[in-house]
């Protein structure tokens, strides 16, 4: 048992989170919603050095959704400026913990700015092993799905493949994910009781954890109590606890 009271034995490798609340916490406090999001930044750093502490493998961020380029120009260009300014000024801190940086989605059709950044951090640390932190941008899960099965389809039109080959491991193989385990964990803040589109195929036998907590108010303390909680769960996969 750890100093903090996990099982080191009982972690989930790989944990997803949708950070939801940056916009309802700043409109609690009067304040502008970028300045929610500024939070939520600080909240993004905190998380990612405390799952690099415990040992999780791999950390997924739900950041910016395909439906989220609805919301008014403004605010998009100021989370986009939010987003480098947090690789620049995270670049060092990653090297530093070995930690290694992926994204997932349709990052095309980010700014070529912003494509720069990513590109320049995730060259950086491209041989880091000590954990794996991907920012889901410009992601749909439904999308993803979607472009798997035209990969698949063009490989069947061209007789690469079979249809009777096709299986959840080829779909899997597919995926923004592929090089990576389908999360044990997913939690979301907020309250909001919605998968959001987020990583639909992947989720198929996650525990959930839903808080209450907006994501600029997640504390360490809570993120270590959510795991705790999670080693108290029994993962079954469908399938009946033998006596």
């Amino acid at each position: 048992m750890a100093k903090n009271g996990l099982e080191p034995a009982k972690l989930p490798s790989h944990i997803a989170i949708i950070m939801d609340g940056n916009g309802r916490w700043a409109q609690k406090r009067f304040l502008n919603r970028i300045k929610g999001h500024e939070k939520g930044a600080d909240t993004v750093r905190m998380v990612v050095r405390t799952c690099r502490e415990i040992g999780i493998q791999f950390l997924t961020l739900y950041a910016f959704s395909t439906e989220n380029w609805e919301r008014p120009k403004a605010e998009i260009s100021a989370l986009m400026t939010l987003l480098k300014k947090f690789l620049a000024g995270e670049k060092q801190e990653l090297l530093e913990n070995n930690i290694r940086l992926n994204t997932i989605g349709q990052t095309e059709r980010l700014s070529a700015e912003v494509q720069q950044a990513l590109n320049d951090v995730m060259t950086a640390t491209a041989s880091n092993n000590g954990m794996w932190l991907t920012l889901a941008l410009s992601y749909g899960g439904r999308a993803e799905i979607v472009e798997a099965v035209k990969k698949i389809a063009v490989q069947v039109k061209n007789k690469d493949i079979d249809v009777a080959s096709i299986a959840p491991e080829l779909i899997t193989h597919h995926l923004y994910t592929a090089d990576m385990p389908d999360p044990e964990l997913l939690i979301r803040t907020s309250g909001e009781f919605r998968i959001s589109n987020f990583l639909l195929w992947q989720i198929a036998y996650s525990e959930i954890h839903v808080t209450p907590t907006l994501w600029p108010d997640m504390t360490r303390d809570e993120l270590i109590g959510i795991l705790k909680d999670y080693q108290q769960r029994e993962r079954r996969f469908g399938r009946v606890t033998q006596p």
